[in-house]
C-alpha cells in the first residue's frame, strides 16, 4: 500500500496510537510535531511498539501558524487531524484553548481540501456533545446532540464545540460534507506507548502515587485508546462513515470504582487507591478557591449515558470495558517506570 496519511499531533497519546494502527495496516504516515526535536522520540516510541518506521516521516506544524500546512498535506490521500490542546486545569483566558483548537482545525482542513485529500477524520470529543444540558436529563447522548454553548461550560468544552462546528462549516462551504468523519471520544485511557500518560492518564498516575486517597463522587465516561484509534482508521476507509459523528464511550465508572479495579489488578498499589468518596458539599466548598475542584463540581453524582452504537457498528465489535482501560493504563505506567511500587 502506498497511501499517505497526514496525522497531526503524532507525539500525543491518541496521535501515537492512531499512527501505530495506520502503520500496522500498511499506510505511509506523515506525522506532525510542534518541533522536529520531538520527531526522534516519537519515532522510537512507534518502533518500540512494533511499527515499521520505514514508512514514517515528520513535519513541523503549529496550530497557530500558517507555515508548513500546505507542504504537510502535499501528496496525502487522507488527513487524521488529532492535534488539539487538552488540559485539566482550565485557563483564566478561554482563548488559550479556543484559539489553537479552532485555528488549528481551520488550517488543517483548508490545507487538506486544497491538496485534494479524499477523506478527513477529525478528533473531536464528547465535550462537543454532552455539556450545558439540563442536569435532570436521563436520555443517552447521541451524535445528534450538541453541547449548549449558552450553558455553563469550561474553556476546554467551548474549544471542542467551536472547533468541530468550524470543521463542519468548512466542509459544507466546500460542498464536501460527506468527506468528513468526526470521532467524539469520552475520557481516553488504555496502554501507554511511552512515559507520557496524557491528560486523562494523569488521573491514574496520581492514584498510583497515592495522591488521591479519597475521590469526588464523579462518574467518568471512559473509552479505551485502542478502540478510539481503530475508529479513526475505520472512519477513514468506510464510505458510509462520511458525514457522520461517532460518540465513543464504553461506560462511566466512578473514580472510586476505577481505583478498586486497579487495586484488584495491581495488589501492590491497592493501598494507594481512593478508599472512600468525598461528600459533595466538601467539593463545592473547596471549589470556591480551587480551580480543579471548581471544574469537577458540576459533574458530581452525574453518570451521563452515551449511545455509542454508531461507533460499535463502525468497529464491528463491542468496546473494550472501561475497567480494562484503567488497568491497562496502570500496568503500562508501571512498565514504563512512571510509578514504582
Amino acid at each position: 500500500m502506498n497511501d499517505l496519511v497526514t496525522v497531526t499531533g503524532i507525539s500525543g497519546f491518541l496521535g501515537g496510537h492512531v499512527a501505530l494502527q495506520l502503520l500496522n495496516a500498511g499506510y505511509r504516515v506523515r506525522g506532525s510535531v510542534r518541533n522536529l526535536d520531538k520527531a526522534d522520540a516519537a519515532k522510537t516510541t512507534l518502533e518500540n511498539a512494533g511499527a515499521d518506521i520505514s514508512r514514517l516521516e515528520f513535519v513541523a506544524l503549529d496550530l497557530l501558524w500558517d507555515d508548513g500546512w500546505a507542504e504537510a498535506m502535499q501528496g496525502a490521500k487522507y488527513l487524521q487531524h488529532v492535534a488539539s490542546p487538552f488540559v485539566i486545569n482550565q485557563p483564566s483566558d478561554p482563548d488559550v484553548l479556543i484559539r489553537p483548537a479552532v485555528e488549528g482545525t481551520t488550517r488543517a482542513l483548508n490545507a487538506a481540501l486544497a491538496a485534494g485529500v479524499e477523506r478527513i477524520v477529525l478528533t473531536s470529543s464528547m465535550a462537543a456533545i454532552m455539556y450545558g444540558h439540563d442536569s435532570t436529563r436521563t436520555a443517552p447522548f447521541t451524535e445528534a446532540d450538541w453541547t449548549n454553548e449558552a450553558g455553563d461550560i469550561s474553556p476546554y468544552v467551548a474549544s471542542k464545540v467551536k472547533a468541530e462546528r468550524a470543521a463542519w462549516a468548512i466542509m459544507d462551504k466546500a460542498g464536501r460534507h460527506n468527506d468528513l468523519a468526526v470521532i467524539n471520544p469520552s475520557a481516553i485511557l488504555g496502554p501507554l506507548l511511552d512515559t507520557d500518560p496524557g491528560t486523562s492518564g494523569e488521573i491514574v498516575v496520581r492514584a498510583l502515587r497515592g495522591e488521591l486517597p479519597a475521590a469526588p463522587r464523579i462518574h467518568l465516561p471512559t473509552v479505551d485508546v485502542r478502540d478510539v484509534a481503530e475508529a479513526h482508521l475505520k472512519a477513514m476507509t468506510t464510505p458510509e462513515a462520511g458525514g457522520q459523528r461517532f460518540p465513543l464511550s464504553e461506560s462511566s465508572p466512578s473514580l472510586l470504582e476505577a481505583g478498586q479495579a486497579i487495586g484488584e489488578a495491581l495488589p501492590g498499589f491497592r493501598s494507594r487507591m481512593p478508599r472512600f468518596e468525598l461528600p459533595d458539599w466538601l467539593i463545592r466548598l473547596v471549589a470556591l478557591f480551587n480551580a480543579e475542584a471548581r471544574a469537577s463540581a458540576p459533574e458530581l453524582g452525574r453518570a451521563k449515558p452515551i449511545d455509542a452504537s454508531a461507533a460499535i457498528s463502525l468497529l464491528g465489535h463491542d468496546l473494550i470495558p472501561a475497567r480494562e482501560a484503567y488497568v491497562a493504563t496502570a500496568n503500562s505506567a508501571v512498565a514504563h517506570g512512571i510509578v514504582t511500587a
